[in-house]
Formats: structure tokens, C-alpha cells, sequence
């Protein structure tokens, strides 16, 4: 018999096989500094495209002051217990009520986290009984509240309305032999490529098939839509949508998250998320906060507008650049890129080093073997600057991917030459 341990001594998974030479620089890096466009690296300042602060509002001072003045009143304990023993307040009845709202939903309830909370949503939704239906490229919190499900499972193509069409057909039968219901479960942005979900084309069989809808809409939430409500409003399908989820990590420039729904369904989810009635409320200054910057989103369109002003910039400056960005039709722009992964090591240490440019990679397995993505992620508080600079940069950086500059460098990395750990 083998020690439960020994797996992780012989192979340490797929992205932690590189911890040796990538911990501390390319994994878990330390950005120092006030959370912004610019930020300190290893004792550079750099131009940071890797924090999802989209309208910029962390560093507003009624934001500051509203995080500031709740944390001297409440401290960061305050309330505690979960809500449904001891953790209830106006404040969180009232966050809810204009959540529900801005979303243009009945009703809507407070999560503490959002990977834990869309999880036991998924959860809450589906007996064993009934079936599910998802994209394929659905995120990972959303994957493991599936992989949490007993019952029949569907995956459909990306973005792919004909393939959905054929798993609904043996969605519907298995749920038509069952007695029982169908969840749709889709992004509104998808936040690796961002692509927004084909909404507008799914919600038009719900009729035929009978299914609900639940959509993950973390990205679009606050940066979408005539008023902001996300990628539902964006594509005039906000009604259709019958569980609406975000964060607070994106637009709102903080941490939670919630769902919004019809009224009955906010109410059993109430008594039924798992990971809410068993978990300590969120507390007061994040709830305060949240608040104050919806406050923000409401009432300063202008800061959506200079972020999508931005948000064009960028990645028209990138086509025009001859640069492969995708079928993005959001704020996350990725650069696509053929190479190895230490040649995508290279690449990241150059543009880091000696541009002053930080943003993330995706790479193998999460994306086919030989490919590259470099996400970018434009804020409202980047400058022109900071655009052109970085366009400067992919430029000089491509060069060098395709004369092979990197591919040498890539060799010293693996060899342990080039150590940045």
C-alpha cells in the first residue's frame, strides 16, 4: 500500500511541476505599491495589466473613506456568525435590495465569496434528479459545482449554439424520463479569451427546451450594458437570464459577491446555499464599502466610458498591430502567441525586466501545446502612456519570439542559468 502522500512528492500537478524555477516571479509574484496602473515589481515600477480593478474605483476617496470609516466603527469581525444565526443587519438587507435592482432582478442575496457561492448555487439548483447543461469553457468554480452534481451532465462546445442544440435534445430526454429539470448554466464574459457567452442566442430555446438559466456574469457585471447591469443588458437579454451571479473582485474593486433572481428562488436559495448558512457573514466595511461603490457605478457612467475609451484603445492598437486578440468582445484582451512554455518564461522575464510591462500568461495545459496567451486586463486608470508604451513593448517582444531570441533564452532557463526564484 502507498502513502496517500506520495503523489505529491512524485508529481506536484500541472502547474506545479515549475514551482522550482517559477515561484516567487512568474507564480505568485509580489506586486507592492497602491493598487493602480503602475505598481512596483522586484523594486520596478511597472505597468501592471494583471489586476481586474476595471473602473478604477479602489483607490476613489469616497470608496477609501467609506472602507476607512466602517472599519473604525465595526472593526473586520463585525457581524459574526452566519446570518441565519447572529450575522444579519439593515446593511446587508439594503446592499441586497439595491444589488436586486442595479441588476434589474426581484430580489438578491449576499455572498461571502464568489468561488464558494456560485458552487452552492449550482448545488442549491439541481437534485440528482435533474440535468445540466454547460459550456465547456465555463470557469473552474462553476466545473466543480457540476463535478458536485449526481445527476445527468452535458457539456456543449464553446460558444457553439449548434452543439448546444444537440446536448439539449438528449438533456430534454433524459429529463423528460426523469420527471424532472434542466439548468443552462453559461458565462457572460469569459474571463480567459473574453468572448461574451452566445446568451441572446441560447435564451431563445428556452421555450422549446424548458430549461432555466444561470449565468456566471463576473466580467460583465459593472462594465456592460447601458446602466452597467452586465452582458445580459449588453445583449437585451437581462430578463431571460433567471440566476444572475457576479463578484465584488472585478468592477466593485473588492471581495464577495451575490446572486440575484426572482423572489422565490433568492428565498430557498436563503435557507439553502451551503456555503452561506454555514459560513460567517460577510462583514460590515466590505458591506458598507460595496455600498458606496454602487454607488460609483450608478451615478459615474464616465467611468465606464473611460474604460471602454481604453479598452478600444488598446486593442485596436494591438490588430493594428497585426497581433491575434481573439473574438474578445470585453475588457480582457488576449494577445495570442505560439511558442514553448520557456519561451513563454522569456518573454514574461523581458518584458518585466526590460520594459516594465506586467501582465499574466496562460499556458499549457490550460491552453493546446505550443500556444500562448498574454491576458490584458485595461482599467479606466490607465493613460494614453501606458497604452502606447505597451504596444511599444508587444512589438519589440514579437520580434524576438519569432527570430529565436527567446527560444535561447528559453534554454537557459530550463538549464537553471537564468534563475529568478
Amino acid at each position: 500500500m502507498k502513502d496517500l502522500f506520495d503523489k505529491f512528492r512524485e508529481f506536484k500537478g500541472p502547474l506545479g511541476q515549475y514551482q522550482d524555477v517559477a515561484h516567487g516571479y512568474f507564480s505568485f509574484p509580489k506586486l507592492e505599491g497602491e493598487l493602480g496602473p503602475r505598481m512596483t515589481f522586484r523594486g520596478k515600477e511597472c505597468i501592471i495589466w494583471s489586476i481586474n480593478s476595471y473602473l478604477g474605483i479602489t483607490n476613489h476617496p469616497d470608496v477609501r473613506k467609506a472602507d476607512a470609516d466602517a472599519t473604525a466603527e465595526y472593526g473586520l469581525a463585525y457581524p459574526m456568525g452566519a446570518r441565519i444565526m447572529s450575522g444579519e443587519t439593515d446593511a446587508h438587507e439594503q446592499l441586497e435590495r439595491e444589488l436586486a435592482d442595479f441588476t434589474q432582478k426581484e430580489a438578491a442575496l449576499l455572498l461571502n465569496f464568489g468561488y464558494q457561492g456560485i458552487m452552492s448555487i449550482v448545488d442549491a439548483c439541481l437534485t440528482r434528479h435533474d440535468v445540466v447543461v454547460y459550456d465547456r469553457d465555463d470557469h473552474a468554480c462553476i466545473m466543480d459545482g457540476i463535478r458536485m452534481h449526481q445527476g445527468p451532465k452535458f457539456s456543449f462546445k464553446h460558444n457553439d449554439i449548434d452543439h448546444f442544440l444537440v446536448r439539449m435534445e438528449q438533456a430534454k430526454k433524459e429529463a423528460e424520463k426523469r420527471d424532472s429539470g434542466i439548468l443552462v448554466i453559461t458565462e457572460g464574459v469569459f474571463g480567459m479569451r473574453g468572448e461574451q457567452g452566445i446568451l441572446k442566442e441560447i435564451v431563445q430555446y428556452k421555450e422549446q427546451y424548458g430549461f432555466r438559466l444561470l449565468v456566471d456574469d463576473a466580467h460583465g457585471f459593472g462594465t456592460m450594458g447601458a446602466t452597467g447591469a452586465g452582458a445580459g443588458e449588453e445583449q437585451g437579454v437581462q430578463d431571460e437570464i433567471d440566476v444572475y451571479f457576479s463578484t465584488f473582485a472585478k468592477a466593485m474593486s473588492g471581495f464577495g459577491a451575490f446572486v440575484s433572481a426572482d423572489k422565490d428562488i433568492i428565498e430557498f436559495m436563503r435557507y439553502n446555499l451551503r456555503s452561506q448558512v454555514f459560513a460567517k457573514t460577510l462583514c460590515m466595511p466590505m458591506v458598507k464599502g460595496a455600498l458606496v461603490r454602487l454607488r460609483l457605478l450608478r451615478e459615474q457612467p464616465e467611468l465606464r466610458e473611460k474604460l471602454w475609451k481604453n479598452v478600444h484603445h488598446l486593442q485596436n492598437g494591438l490588430r493594428e498591430a497585426g497581433f491575434n486578440i481573439g473574438n474578445t468582445g470585453a475588457c480582457v484582451t488576449p494577445v495570442f502567441l505560439e511558442g514553448s512554455t520557456y519561451e513563454a518564461g522569456a518573454l514574461i522575464y523581458d518584458l518585466r525586466e526590460n520594459y516594465g510591462i506586467f501582465c499574466s500568461v496562460v499556458l499549457p495545459p490550460v491552453i493546446p501545446k505550443g500556444q500562448l496567451i498574454l491576458r490584458l486586463i485595461p482599467t479606466a486608470e490607465h493613460t494614453e502612456e501606458d497604452i502606447q508604451t505597451t504596444l511599444d513593448a508587444f512589438k519589440a517582444v514579437r520580434s524576438k519570439l519569432e527570430d529565436g531570441t527567446y527560444d535561447k533564452m528559453g534554454e537557459l532557463f530550463r538549464a537553471g542559468e537564468i534563475n529568478v526564484v
